[in-house]
Order: structure tokens, then sequence, then C-alpha cells
């Protein structure tokens, strides 16, 4: 009688005793155009009786031996092959029906294997009036393979949310055999359908089979070359090198392990960017590497750059165009480098000079970009004059700047140098130390490179002015005997003039430089993938920080594997534009020993470099010395709707500092994360220890800060910046000109042509274009900050409310950006070159847009 009073409340009837439920997912043959076979073979399948079953696991009843939820009878996937996409393009609805049993009561997992011959991208399955509960909602966002490619059951939970110790019993068991799978055993070849999270050492962007000159140090494991770990994949060894991962093939360069979860999804885009980053090192740079051998092509004005987005630039008929025309299909060639079928490139305008063509040459707009550019975490107050050097003087002997007072003394306004520094009124960007170090084994290559220091001056109006410009050089008898240096201050006409805009132009190709292997790859990209890695080996799907921080972690394994193959390796992309070439990871691992964690707190890294004070009675509690400092002051407002988001989130489910420490995944996590991830770095002192609530809400807060703006801050400004390469060139290839020599002599009679020649060359424009064009674009299904793809991602109403506060808090903060943007008193905001600051803008539409947050580190 019991049971027909719970059927009748919950608008069953006792007769049917089944549960009727909903599964949508993803057909292969929908996600891979390449397997038209999917569909066929599953078909059969079917006919064959090989379906798809799933079994429900109690939450609340244990199994006869008393360790696990009780499991119930198989359920099949309904009319598999009459079931066509009714939902959103490429989804599939199924109908299923679970047999009830009372010993079940209300389910917290179930079981799924799958007995066709392809796999399928599970998404939901929800449950309609379980009996005694009602609907019971199961988030799974997982490729399912053949059950026979798993050593263990596939087993998918609730959306509820739980910590470790509130796990319910029969739950318990199932929860930590899913870590377990999920972190392996260390061993053998990890294949597609794994679901493997294990570290690795960087030993794989070499490959010294090839040669000599494609050896490259491992980074990782040792205090020469610290570096954080990457995602393990398990090939074997090269043959020369024992320590060295070997690499695949080019041609296979796409199929580089990560966890199957972690591969980009099934768009368009994701598919191209896959395509477009193999096809560019397959054909583009081998034919680039040829044609610039036989006809070195200079540009040879502006008006020569500008072809390439106006009425197009043709390329030399010849290997190049047959070779690019034989591999690549035309409508790829069209997005690559941008040709109509018949050899003429044209780029899309960058917004650098979009309105003027030539204001981006100008002191003002040289100046903005350290606040508003492309590289904006770089410069900070000066607090000592000259400045000085952090360099081993044993090693290096004497680094301290040459600048002198008499180079800026009168440029002041009135001030004394000391009154300047006191007024909070001298800046500087300063890539001396860390790249003399390497100035001189760079230089034998064909590269001409200087360390560099830039002052500024901190105007009335809020805007910088350059006061001077130090190019250094290593002594030509040994680094102990110090620096070679020779300082620039700013002219506007005559012979004059154009050195100045080439000493302004190797402090771009620093910057540049600097930005790509330090900012934004070491700090974002590779910082980020050991938190990837251990939060699925030590967190529960169930546990509230992996729900608060996985949405952080979409597709960051996928392209930094991506990089390691084609991007970063010996030989790569890289390597082939940016001036360190092949010191350039070796260096990023250099300057990773000064890497803090801490300090990637914005409010941190303000107050580190000087750009900020301290202030209870400012908004966010510090007060900006350049208070027009846009990346900052937008940087703020994102930081501080995170981190109120967070504590609300973390509030909600820890109610004391205990709860931290007793939440054994937690522990674990984070002591994995600084003994395992970022190993090199386990004795630091400044990692936070994880004993109470505050503690977990700083970390979280900069894992999401890190992942989403910083790295959008960092990443979605390339092409609009850096898209016309005279702006931010990423090579020098002369020292500057001497007088009594032809090359100042050619400075003097044609600026334009000199700094070409010095910069950038040609076909190496055309290729960091075509890549920076293509690691600049939002994906169409991309995910931004204060969204989530899965709105039912928890049951819990709290979070899910802190969560739309978030949002609508994220919204005001697009309003204000659009107001200050408007706002002709903020000069640094729009700038010479008109382009509003919109990287920190949180939402965007796809595509090159220059502006939108994504939750993750996803290109």
């Amino acid at each position: 009688m019991f049971h027909k009073i719970v059927d009748a409340m919950t608008g069953q009837l006792d007769e049917s005793r089944e549960i009727k439920g909903t599964v949508v997912l993803m057909k292969k043959n929908v996600l891979d155009f390449n397997d038209f076979n999917a569909s066929i073979r599953d078909r059969v399948a079917e006919l064959l009786g090989q379906k798809v079953s799933l079994q429900l696991i109690s939450a609340v009843h244990a199994d006869p031996a008393g360790l696990r939820g009780k499991v119930g009878k198989p359920a099949y996937l309904e009319d598999w092959i009459t079931t066509i996409a009714t939902l959103t393009p490429g989804d599939t609805e199924f109908n299923v029906t679970f047999d009830w049993d009372e010993e079940i009561g209300v389910p917290g997992a179930f079981i799924i294997r799958n007995f066709h011959h392809s796999e399928f991208y599970l998404k939901t399955l929800t449950l309609d009036h379980v009996p005694g509960h009602g609907r019971v909602h199961f988030v799974c966002n997982s490729w399912v393979y053949p059950a026979e490619k798993y050593k263990t059951d596939r087993v998918f939970f609730t959306n509820q949310t739980y910590l470790p110790s509130e796990t319910p019993a029969p739950l318990i068991q199932y929860r930590s055999e899913e870590l377990v799978n999920l972190r392996g055993d260390g061993t053998g070849m990890l294949e597609e359908w794994d679901r493997v999270y294990d570290y690795a050492y960087y030993n794989d962007l070499g490959n010294p089979d090839k040669g000599p000159e494609y050896a490259r140090p491992i980074l990782g494991g040792s205090t020469e070359y610290p570096y954080p770990r990457r995602g393990r994949t398990g090939r074997p060894p090269t043959e020369t090198d024992p320590e060295s991962e070997s690499r695949l093939p080019l041609l296979m360069s796409l199929n580089i392990y990560v966890p199957r979860d972690e591969r980009f999804g099934h768009l368009k885009l994701s598919d191209f960017l896959a395509y477009a980053l193999k096809s560019i090192v397959q054909f583009l740079i081998p034919e680039f590497e040829a044609l610039c051998d036989s006809t070195p092509n200079e540009f040879d004005s502006f008006d020569d750059t500008l072809k390439l987005y106006e009425g197009g630039f043709k390329l030399p008929e010849g290997p190049l165009l047959d070779r690019i025309r034989e591999n690549i299909p035309l409508e790829m060639l069209k997005e690559l480098i941008r040709t109509d079928g018949e050899g003429y490139t044209k780029f899309p305008m960058p917004q650098v000079i979009k309105d003027d063509k030539t204001a981006w040459r100008t002191d003002e707009e040289f100046a903005r970009e350290m606040l508003a550019g492309l590289n904006p975490v770089i410069i900070r107050r000066l607090q000592e004059f000259p400045p000085r050097s952090n360099l081993d003087p044993k090693v290096y002997g004497n680094q301290s700047s040459s600048i002198t007072r008499d180079h800026i003394k009168n440029k002041l306004h009135g001030l004394t140098i000391e009154e300047a520094i006191k007024n909070n009124r001298l800046y500087i960007l300063d890539h001396h130390d860390a790249l003399m170090p390497y100035v001189r084994r760079i230089n034998t290559t064909t590269t001409k490179l200087y360390a560099t220091r830039t002052l500024l001056f901190l105007q009335k109006d809020g805007t910088l002015r350059p006061l001077a410009i130090e190019l250094s050089l290593p002594h030509p008898q040994g680094d102990q005997f110090g620096a070679i240096s020779k300082v620039y201050t700013p002219a506007e006409h005559g012979v004059e003039g154009s050195v100045w805009q080439l000493a302004k132009a190797y402090v771009a190709v620093n910057d540049s430089g600097y930005h790509q292997l330090i900012s934004h790859w070491l700090n974002t990209h590779a910082s980020m993938e050991p938190f990837v890695i251990a939060t699925n080996r030590q967190l529960s799907v169930l546990h509230p920080i992996y729900k608060l921080l996985q949405p952080h972690f979409r597709d960051t394994m996928n392209i930094n594997a991506f990089a390691r193959q084609i991007l970063i390796n010996a030989g790569g992309v890289l390597e082939k534009t940016v001036f360190p070439a092949k010191y350039s990871m070796e260096m990023s691992s250099v300057v990773y020993r000064n890497w803090v964690f801490t300090e990637h707190a914005l409010p941190a890294d303000l107050i580190k470099r000087g750009m900020a004070v301290k202030d209870t009675d400012a908004p966010h509690g510090l007060r900006l010395l350049i208070e027009d400092y846009p990346y900052a002051v937008d940087g703020l407002k994102v930081w501080s709707a995170i981190e109120t988001w967070v504590e609300e989130y973390c509030k909600f489910y820890y109610k004391n500092d205990k709860m931290v420490r007793e939440d054994a995944e937690l522990q674990s996590w984070w002591k994995e994360l600084r003994e395992e991830g970022h190993g090199d770095k386990k004795d630091e002192p400044w990692w936070p220890k994880m004993q109470t609530v505050k503690e977990l809400i700083d970390t979280c807060t900069i894992v999401i800060w890190v992942a989403s703006a910083l790295h959008a801050a960092l990443n979605f400004g390339q092409y609009p910046y850096a898209g016309y390469l005279p702006n931010r060139p990423t090579l020098s290839r002369r020292f500057m000109p001497e007088e009594g020599t032809s090359e100042y002599e050619e400075l003097k009679s044609d600026p334009e042509k000199a700094l070409l020649k010095t910069i950038t060359p040609q076909l190496q424009t055309l290729l960091g274009i075509s890549l920076i064009e293509i690691l600049s674009r939002h994906s169409s299904d991309e995910v931004y900050l204060g969204q989530r793809d899965t709105p039912e991602w928890t049951t819990d109403a709290e979070p899910l409310k802190a969560f739309a506060r978030f949002g609508n808090k994220l919204d005001e903060v697009e309003e204000k950006i659009i107001d200050m943007n408007n706002d002709k008193e903020l000069k640094n905001r729009v700038g010479p070159v008109n382009v509003p600051y919109t990287l920190l803008f949180p939402t965007s539409e796809g595509g090159l847009t220059g502006k939108g947050i994504p939750n993750s580190v996803s290109i």
C-alpha cells in the first residue's frame, strides 16, 4: 500500500513500475566527418543486439556486500536506428526505460556500456518521476568508447555536489575508483580512448634523432631548467637521447595524446584551427624558407606593407604557390594566407592601422600600448635612478643602466629626478635582465638583438612620454666585463628622428618576444596545465571545487599539446618568427625561476610593479598611480567580480577553516599541484598552505583570473596590434647604424626602407600574420566568463543565484568599459590610433573581434 501511495504522489502508475529517461548525445558520424562508416557499423551492431546499456546505481542502498550502491538491471537506448537529430545541430535524443527497483531508491550514478563499434559524445541523462524523488539529472559531457576499450566500467554521477565527507555511503567507492582510473598507472603509451591525466617534463620539444641542431634541453625536473609539468603521452624515447620523448611524424601531428574529453569540440573553427596550424608547418614554412633563400624580397616602404591588407600582395610564382595549391584546398588556402588562388594575399585590416595608417609611429602610441596594448603587464614604476640590474655581477659584471641625469633632467616638467620619483611620475619598461644572458648567443644567428630599457614620464594629462631608450650588448671581451650600452632620446626630424624610430623598434622586438614566451605562453598556457591535470586526478566531479574550476580548463591541454607539436618545438613556428629562435623555450625556463603563483593575483601584481598602492578608501582596496591605466582599471573590475563570486561559492560549502583542512580530496589536490604539477617550485615559501577558507578563495580566484581574463588580455589583441608587423616586429636583423657606414647613409636617404630591412622580413611577416590571425579568433561555440555551457551544472540553489549575480556584475563591467572608452578625458583608452581598449570586455561574438574573455585558455 505504501508504494502505491508514493507512486501516486509522483504521478506514476503502480503497474508500470518503470522509470522513463532521456539521453542526449552526439553520434560520431556527426562529430567526425572523416568517418562515414561509423553510422552504418553502429546500425549493424544494433541489429545484432550490440546495444548501449545503462544501469542505475543507488545513492541510498548498498549491494549485498555492503561496499557500494546497489546496481539495477540494464536498460538500453531505444530506437538507435530510427532516431534522428531532433535538438540542436548534431544532438540526438534517445529514450531509455528502466525497470523500477525499490531497492535502488534514489539513483546517484549510472554505468554505461557501449557495445557499438564507434564512440559517441554523451551529454546528459535525465530521469523523470523517480518514485519518492522526482526528476534526477546527470551531466556527462564525455566521450564513451566501445566497452572493450576500457578496463573498468564508465560511471557517471548526478549533478549534485558533495564534499568527500558528505558523499552518500553507497557512492564513496565509486567516487574514489573513478579518480584512480583517471590517474592511470604511470606506464605505457596512452591511446586515443584513454582518460588518463598524468605528468611529464617538457622533453618532447626537440628531435635529436633529426640532428644535433634539433636537440633542445629538457625543461622541468632540474634546477638549471625548471618548468611546469605538461600532460604525459607515454611515447617511447628517441634513439639518440633516452631522456627525450620521440615526436609524432608531422602528418600525425594532430593525433598527439590528450585525455579524450580535453580534445577540441566538433565545430568548424576547431577543425580549422587544428588543420590550419598543421598546414602552416607542413606546407608554408618549408616553401617560405626556400623562397626566402632564392628571392630575398624586402618591403621597401610602409606602403608596401599596407598592400597585405589593401588590394593584395602577390607572392612570386614558382614552387611555393605550386606546392601550396597541390596540398591545401582552395577554401583553406584562402583562410591560411588569404590568397585568391592566383597568389594575391589579403589579410583583414588590423585595428591599429584601420583608422590612421601612421599614428602607430607616434611616441604617445608607443607608450600607450604599454598600458593598453598587447603586453600591458611589464611596465613598472621607477623607484631608483639610475635603474639597477639584479643580474649576478660576478657573472655579468656591471649591468646598471647608463642612462644619466643629463639624458632626462630637462624633460621632467620642471621636476628634479628625485621629485619625479617621489611623485610617482617616472616609469620603466625593462627588458634588460631577462634578455641580457641570452643576447650574445642569440646574436650568433641572423638575429641582431639588444637588451633594452625604456624610461617614461607621466604627464599631467595621464599619458606617458618616452624619455630615453637604452640599447645594451654584452661586452665583446666577455660577460664578466658588463654591458656596452648606448642611450637614445626622442627626436622627430632628420636622421635623429629615424634613429629614434629604430630605437623604438628594438624595444618593440624585445617586448614582442617577451610577450609571446613569458607573459602569454609561460604565465597562462604552461602554468595552467598542471592545474588541469591535478584537478582531474584529485577532485571528483562531485566536488564543489571541481565544479567551480572545471569550465576554466576547457581545451587548455589540447591547445598546449598542439603548441608542443608544431609551435614551440625545435624548428617550429615560434622559433621561425620570434627573436630568441632556438633559445626560446630555454629562456622561458630561466624566467620561470622567478615565477610566484600568488603574484599572479592582479592586485599583488600591480603592487609588485609599483603601479598601485594599498588604500582602504579606494575601490578594490588599491589606488592606481596611473589612474588611466586601461588594463588595470578594467582588470580590477573583472578581478573583483571573480573574487566576489568565488567567495560566495566557497563559503556556501566551507563554513569554517576546519572543513578546508579536513577535505581529503582538496588537500590531496593542493599537495599534488605543488609537489608534482609545479614540482620544481614545491619548496617555495609563498605557496598558500590551504588551511583556511580565505586561502582557498584566494587560490581559486587567481586560477580563474589567469585562465580567463589575464589570458584574454594577452591573446586577443595579437592581431589588432601585431597584425601590422611594423608596430610589433618580432625580429631585428641589423644593429643600429653607425655614422660613416652605408647603413647610416641609407637611414638618412630612405628611413622607411632602412627600418623595414632591420625588422621582421617579408615572408616571415606573412607567416607570422597567418599564425596570429588564427590564434586571435574566437570560436563560434566559445563560452565566456560568467557563462556555462551546462545550465544545470549543480542542484544547489544558492551557488546558482551567486553565479547569476556574477554574470550581472560582468554586464555592468561591459557598460562601464563602453562609457570609459567614450570619455575623451581618458586619453589612454583609445589613443592616437583610435583603438578602444576592449580586451577585457567580457563577451564577444565569434571571429576576430579584439574583445571577449573566454572562460579558459582555449586558443
